[in-house]
């Protein structure tokens, strides 16, 4: 929990959330010891399509191929197998993403999010 509410793309996510989109995913861990180094979960049908969430390997670990094997395990999991369709949202790793063959969407203009409302 301590990662994800300083990352980016779930700042202040509060910690009851966090338990509830985990107790609702797919999820991966990387381990030193007994310390959590890294993380990645899956939504998914299991069937037709797969959204890829808060994947992260912690700074003093990166650069040592852990991201590399935690994407591995995630998308040669035998229960993702033959889905037609991934998804992921990221700001700066593209080029990470790409080597397991995802890419810019091809037709954007079909795909459509509903924002919760800042209230």
């Amino acid at each position: 929990h301590s990662f994800l509410v300083n990352a980016y793309w779930s700042r202040g996510r509060p910690l009851d959330v966090v338990r509830r989109s985990v107790e609702h995913s797919l999820c991966f861990g990387l381990y030193h010891q007994q310390d959590q180094i890294g993380f990645g979960r899956v939504i998914s049908d299991f069937s037709t399509f797969a959204y890829l969430a808060d994947v992260y390997v912690l700074n003093q670990y990166r650069g040592r191929g852990l991201g590399r094997r935690l994407l591995t395990c995630i998308t040669q999991h035998d229960q993702l197998q033959g889905l037609k369709r991934w998804l992921l949202v990221t700001a700066d790793a593209h080029r990470f993403y790409e080597a397991y063959g995802f890419s810019s969407l091809t037709s954007p203009e079909r795909f459509m999010e509903q924002l919760a409302s800042q209230q």
